[in-house]
């Protein structure tokens, strides 16, 4: 272990954290330039990634420090205060969130914003004097100022980005070749560069756009003076009995809100094709744009009227013949757009674009310029290949494949002119950053791309998969698309370098000794890296099945590969990205090893163990912990026997907790310390709709002591099993009270719904890797030894300790007793907090409280109705039943069963119908069944948006509360300081006043 204990085992500033975290992609204020640089999916914030590694670098407080320390750090307060400000903490933004939620219920405006003026954390660098206290302080730590920082799943680069920014020297590995070329881009060339490479993209970037321009131009005709943002397109299939052309949208609106503009569709008898023209206002409402002509799949057809059934469009789309049809055309005006439907030009820019893409493409193949690779199956692109797209190609439409080649082919021309005027180095980063520009031109031109008039055109990526759209939107490829993506890249990289300030001096006089070091490769085997050799591991691993990364990049790869694999050629030996040794559970992978079908498995509904699809979804489970216990034994091999490593994960499942368990233990590692960190915007969660965990838990782990007359152990010996361990039931008791006693301190600080569950799985899973092995009364037949325990059942204990806390608390302490079917109901409200959640942990609070999830909940009393892999609770309407949910019953079997009877009189006729039924039913005033609505209020999110309740069951309790129970109470709602208005300075910017959710690009 270091000399003294370090900060991140005894304390972090968890919510204020949390709150920038929040902050750091709010809306109404651009993103880290990390994010807007490249697409990678699930990027920790910068600010909870600079305090993990701070924090496991740091000391805690001591006496013991050096007198210059102690005369700046006279006690815990003024050395916390110290690290706040030092994690480029500034206000209070905890009280600033508060602020902002309180606001959006009442539907107020902020003057003056919530943060006061202060700048979102991530943005402040550590001053020189800071950096100073840093090294003294990491001096009497470890006895050394030079410490190295490692994170061998870097993605997109959030870690050692900080690490960097703070002068660790680091280490950054992915397996990922996308992700590579990102972590070049992001941590050595804005550090290697600085500003003035910005004008060197700008420089190259704009002739390229030039030249672009010229040749696209024909193809892309405008209207005098127009500037065209978008052209939008439906899907089309024959209709099955005239063979006429059906174009299919959901729906064909084009504006909403105050402006209204839709499509008319028009199709006559007589008429050969569809014609469209654009309707507003009035007239929009009239053409009735929510009827579209397709719905889950299924089409209409306009010609006749008659249902299309959803084979026969796959089978259109696989044999090759489904099309698409220009319905209108996006143009640019000030504050947002006017449109107009095609004109004779647009069709025949259409028709010119056809024949010049059966002209090109096979030199373009030749030459390999565009992506031919066919689209291998997958979890993740099942999609696609469903809807006729075999090939990469084949996710782009005629006019944008043509366009975006155009972009490769002369991006290298460009390239080679380049190279004859700039040395290599510098050459090659330009080069990189071209790259990064064309990538983003394929994300916001592609069939997959839909028209959101508020925001314009989303990204293919807009979620973590490549979802079909029926009607796509197409960039003007020839003006606004490339000089857009490139201006884009060089605002990015600026902020880079500005962001990347400290870093750069570590550069000068160093020209060979690069401070990051960037190595593409397997987390489980790093042979770069010597034994003991790494002072602090930061990871953020993949989350189980959350993100398929390597199927979704190679969406990027093969582009990446043609304009930059000569570069680095280390990085793109494959035709496609390494799917095989990638640690996520992906059931698509073992598709040919099990029988039966698969298509459950890879939507993830099928349990396990049923059928080819369950047998699949196990063997992914079992690789993707295989993978992650051998990366686990690779850190423990490179790490120093007093180095730490703190774990970022974030994930609903008990079974990805378990599996990341078992892997740390199993690896020699226990857990000293956990943080939850409340990362995510309520809004981004759709609050009270679609439950999400929105804490990253920070697990704080060191490698696991062993016995005194065991120090001589070498490397490659498991010299964590040679403890003897101890039994279950010895911990269980010490477990319980654990988790009961984090789960009441987390709540007390906010934590709530499944996050507060979550949050004691860190402390239980302490206790037992502590201790490992833990063994169990259960004998393994095949060794004839106890088997040790999986941390499952311990998570399954901390899980019933917070059901017992806030059961109680629900009930203000009292010891009511309702019956199991009414808890399942007040828990689920409580721990999820929204009315749709996962199947499989609503199956676990069901065991948990001792009634079946499918025969009694769903089915009996129909509480919850099964939706793909999720549940949804039902409104006491969809609950009507005879003898069930029933104004004529006398006596309820259940007490749910008579609080929805009495809600749903209540909605329905109001107070005086519920008031007959309460007193005829001797409900009234029953103890019990007031102390179930009062329980209700408590669980079912208040939550509103404009005073509006969000849920309709928190409406009626409250109205039942006003109307019989005025005793009652509501949960607490802070009413929050309001910020004094001051004038701004003349230099001085307005703050944020607002956030909401947003996406990563």
């Amino acid at each position: 272990m270091p000399q003294h204990p370090l900060l991140i085992e005894s304390w972090l500033p968890i919510e204020a954290i949390g709150a920038e975290s929040q902050r750091e992609r709010g809306y109404g204020t651009p993103f880290p330039a990390l994010n807007r640089l490249h697409v990678w999916w699930a990027r920790r914030p910068l600010v909870l990634s600079r305090a993990a590694i701070l924090g496991g670098l740091l000391p805690e407080w001591s006496n013991d420090f050096p007198a210059h320390l102690q005369v700046k750090f006279t006690n815990v307060e003024t050395y916390h205060n110290w690290l706040s400000q030092f994690f480029g903490i500034r206000g209070d933004p905890v009280k600033a969130r508060k602020l902002i939620a309180w606001a959006s219920e009442k539907d107020i405006t902020i003057k003056g914003g919530p943060y006061g003026g202060a700048p979102r954390a991530f943005t402040v660098n550590p001053s020189s004097e800071d950096l100073q206290t840093m090294g003294d302080l990491l001096e009497w730590t470890w006895g050394k100022r030079d410490l190295s920082v490692l994170d061998p799943f870097a993605g997109g680069g959030s870690i050692p980005f900080e690490a960097l920014r703070y002068g660790f020297t680091t280490y950054a590995n992915d397996l990922n070749p996308v992700a590579a070329i990102i972590l070049k881009a992001t941590l050595d060339y804005p550090a290697r560069f600085g500003p003035l490479l910005a004008e060197d993209i700008r420089k190259w970037g704009n002739e390229w756009a030039r030249r672009v321009k010229a040749k696209l131009d024909p193809y892309f005709p405008k209207q005098p003076g127009e500037s065209v943002f978008a052209y939008l397109w439906a899907r089309t299939v024959a209709c099955p009995t005239t063979g006429k052309l059906v174009p299919l949208s959901p729906n064909w609106w084009l504006a909403t809100g105050d402006k209204l503009v839709a499509v008319r569709m028009i199709c006559e008898p007589e008429m050969d094709a569809p014609r469209f023209e654009i309707v507003t206002g009035a007239q929009a409402k009239a053409a009735k744009p929510d009827e579209g002509t397709i719905a889950r799949g299924v089409g209409r057809s306009p010609w006749t009227g008659e249902t299309i059934d959803g084979d026969y469009i796959k089978a259109e789309a696989q044999a090759g013949r489904m099309g698409q049809m220009l319905y209108a055309v996006a143009v640019k005006k000030r504050g947002g757009f006017d449109f107009r439907v095609p004109t004779e030009e647009d069709w025949q820019a259409i028709a010119r674009v056809e024949a010049e893409l059966q002209r090109k493409r096979p030199e373009w193949i030749a030459k390999d310029i565009i992506p031919n690779e066919l689209i291998p199956v997958g979890n993740k692109t099942t999609e696609p290949m469903r809807y006729g797209a075999h090939a990469w190609e084949d996710m782009f439409s005629p006019r944008q494949l043509l366009a975006i080649g155009v972009f490769a082919e002369t991006r290298k021309e460009i390239s080679a002119e380049m190279r004859k005027v700039l040395v290599d180095e510098r050459a090659n980063a330009i080069e990189t950053y071209l790259a990064i520009a064309l990538d983003k031109s394929t994300i916001y031109n592609n069939r997959s791309c839909r028209f959101d008039p508020g925001r314009g055109i989303r990204s293919v990526f807009d979620r973590h998969d490549f979802a079909f759209v029926w009607s796509h939107a197409e960039f003007d490829a020839s003006a606004n698309l490339l000089q857009w993506t490139i201006n884009q890249t060089e605002d990015a990289y600026n902020g880079l370098v500005e962001l990347a300030a400290p870093s750069q001096s570590f550069y000068i006089g160093k020209a060979s000794q690069i401070p990051v070091n960037i190595v593409q490769g397997s987390a489980a085997s790093l042979p770069h890296l010597a034994d003991a050799s790494i002072d602090n591991i930061t990871v953020d691993p993949p989350y189980y099945d959350n993100v398929q990364y390597a199927e979704l990049s190679d969406f990027f790869y093969v582009w990446l590969k043609r304009s930059v694999g000569h570069l680095y050629p280390e990085f793109f030996r494959d035709e496609l990205t390494n799917k095989d040794d990638e640690a996520v559970a992906n059931p698509a992978r073992f598709a040919a090893l099990t029988p039966g079908p698969l298509r459950q498995a890879q939507g993830g509904a099928s349990p396990k163990g049923r059928g080819g699809a369950g047998k699949a979804r196990e063997l992914a489970e079992q690789d993707y912990e295989n993978k992650m216990a051998a990366a686990f034994r690779e850190m423990y091999r490179v790490l120093r026997p007093e180095g730490s490593l703190t774990v970022m994960f974030t994930h609903k499942k008990v079974e990805a907790w378990d599996t990341l368990a078992s892997a740390l233990i199993g690896a020699g590692f226990a857990i000293k310390a956990s943080w939850p960190v409340h990362t995510e915007s309520e809004h981004s969660l759709h609050q009270a709709k679609k439950n999400a965990a929105a804490s990253t838990i920070l697990l704080v782990c060191r490698k696991r002591e062993v016995f005194s007359n065991q120090s001589s152990v070498s490397s490659g010996t498991d010299n964590w099993s040679l403890n003897t361990g101890v039994w279950w039931d010895d911990i269980k008791e010490t477990v319980r009270t654990t988790a009961r006693q984090k789960a009441a301190e987390f709540a007390a600080q906010g934590m709530h719904g499944v996050d507060l569950y979550i949050s004691t799985f860190g402390p239980a899973l302490s206790i037992i890797s502590e201790r490992w092995p833990v063994l169990t009364s259960e004998i393994d037949p095949k060794t004839g030894q106890p088997r040790p325990l999986r941390p499952e059942t311990a998570l399954d204990l901390a899980r019933e300790e917070v059901i017992r806390l806030r059961k109680e608390g629900l009930l203000a302490g009292r010891d009511v007793r309702f019956d199991p079917v009414t808890d399942w109901t007040l828990m689920a409200w409580d721990a999820f907090a929204a009315v749709e959640f996962p199947y499989d942990e609503a199956r676990k609070l069901a065991i948990a409280l001792g009634v079946d999830m499918d025969k009694t909940i769903m089915a009996s009393k129909r509480l919850a109705v099964k939706k793909s892999s999720s549940v949804v609770l039902q409104e006491p309407l969809k609950r009507r039943k005879k003898g069930m949910v029933d104004e004529d019953v006398l006596l309820f079997e259940h007490w749910i069963d008579a609080a929805h009877t009495a809600m749903l009189l209540y909605a329905e006729d109001g107070a005086g119908a519920c008031d007959v039924f309460l007193r005829r039913n001797n409900l009234k005033n029953d103890t019990t069944f007031k102390a179930l609505v009062q329980s209700l209020i408590n669980a079912i999110p208040r939550a509103r948006i404009k005073g509006k309740f969000v849920r309709p069951e928190a409406e009626v309790l409250d109205n039942m509360r006003l109307a019989f129970y005025p005793e009652m109470t509501v949960p607490t709602e802070e009413e929050p300081e309001l910020p004094v208005e001051k004038q701004l300075g003349l230099f001085e910017q307005a703050p944020e006043v607002a956030e909401d959710e947003s996406e990563e690009e």
